[in-house]
């Protein structure tokens, strides 16, 4: 019987993460219980279990007595010295119990102890094994939908993809394996409850951690990121290496990294720049793809006024102004983007200190005759991080 405990508890270690030590407290403390079922009090029974070999002994110490009073802590000295014939008046003697003769609900108690040390102990371990992975990102399986919200089976355990993380019009077919970051983990009576997302910035940052060997070895580091979850992301990255350039790195050969990033995300696009602890530089970084002509900040009040080439204006601001923005949550600058005629009527160029007389933006003029621009609804914006 030792040998099947112990090849049980080892098996238990071994796929649920119980310790074993654990496990044999519990039959200890199992075993304490059914003998106060069993005698109605259990203050003078001791368990002692061999961790080796999985042995116990159960034994109970009573007194040495004449009279007998309490047969659960007395013994008389005639059955004492049947024990060992050292024992004298006012000893404790040594009484060996054994389980076998324990009852029905006695026995049914002790195993509901065990049963339940482990249910606690294997809730307790996968809260942990997941509590260690909040804030990053693990692959699992799309079980099922419940209402719109997913079901997603992260091995030992199933997670929440709730409507309001998941990416508008991404599809999720069961069996899918998908990336999922770990947003929060709950420790419940029923076990630990993980709640995943699919719209999260930081499950871009994460997706380049695992891509580019230089962010995993801190040469290159993600400052700033910003995400439209679906439909664009703007990341800023710096280099610890003047050797090494930071865009380069997450781009890869033949844009290799980048791509295996948009196909986990499902063709979201992702902008790459330069980051810069100048606001101004930063900004004109941040609004790429599109030309600035200048930026002026205002570090205290987070404002920035953006002047761009009248036909770059709507490349600046975007579809729906989705450019424009995400510059703003990636600076944290509330930024105000003007055309260059605009600018050039508002006196902008004089009031900024900026040569009004500029002449080298005449290759711009050109391309805008063969371009258009919906400049009456696009003239200017102003965007709040």
């Amino acid at each position: 019987m030792s040998k099947e405990l112990l090849e049980a508890l080892n098996l238990l270690e071994k796929e649920k993460s119980i310790s074993k030590d654990t496990l044999l407290e519990a039959i200890e403390n199992s075993l304490l219980q059914a003998c106060k079922n069993h005698f109605g009090k259990c203050d003078n029974v001791h368990v002692h279990i061999d961790k080796d070999t999985c042995d116990f002994e159960l034994y109970a110490e009573k007194e040495v007595v004449n009279d007998v009073q309490d047969n659960v802590v007395q013994i008389s000295l005639e059955k004492a010295r049947e024990i060992n014939k050292r024992y004298q008046i006012g000893d404790l003697a040594r009484v060996d119990i054994k389980s076998k003769e324990f009852g029905r609900i006695a026995t049914q108690n002790a195993k509901n102890v065990i049963l339940q040390k482990i249910r606690e102990e294997e809730r307790r371990s996968l809260y942990n094994e997941y509590y260690q992975k909040e804030k990053d990102i693990v692959t699992g399986v799309v079980q099922r939908y419940f209402g719109r919200n997913i079901s997603i089976n992260l091995g030992r355990v199933d997670a929440v993809l709730n409507e309001n993380e998941q990416v508008k019009g991404e599809v999720y077919n069961p069996t899918d394996h998908i990336k999922v970051y770990i947003l929060e983990v709950k420790d419940t009576t029923k076990g630990p409850k993980i709640l995943v997302s699919r719209t999260h910035p930081d499950l871009v940052k994460r997706l380049f951690e695992l891509e580019v060997e230089e962010i995993q070895k801190g040469i290159v580091e993600i400052k700033a990121i910003s995400r439209e979850a679906g439909s664009r992301t703007k990341m800023a990255v710096a280099s610890n290496d003047p050797n090494v350039d930071p865009v380069g790195a997450c781009v890869g050969m033949n844009g290799a990294r980048v791509n295996a990033v948009v196909a986990e995300l499902k063709g979201e696009k992702i902008d790459i720049i330069n980051w810069n602890e100048n606001p101004a530089l930063l900004i004109e970084n941040a609004l790429s793809p599109a030309k600035v002509i200048c930026v002026s900040t205002d570090e205290d009040e987070k404002n920035a006024q953006v002047i761009v080439p009248d036909y770059q204006l709507s490349l600046a601001i975007g579809k729906e102004g989705q450019n424009a923005r995400l510059a703003a949550r990636l600076t944290g600058y509330k930024i105000d983007i003007k055309s260059e005629s605009q600018a050039r009527e508002l006196g902008l160029f004089e009031e900024l200190g900026y040569d009004a007389e500029y002449e080298g933006y005449d290759e711009y003029e050109e391309a805008e005759e063969e371009e258009t621009v919906d400049s009456a609804s696009e003239e200017t914006i102003d965007v709040e991080e």
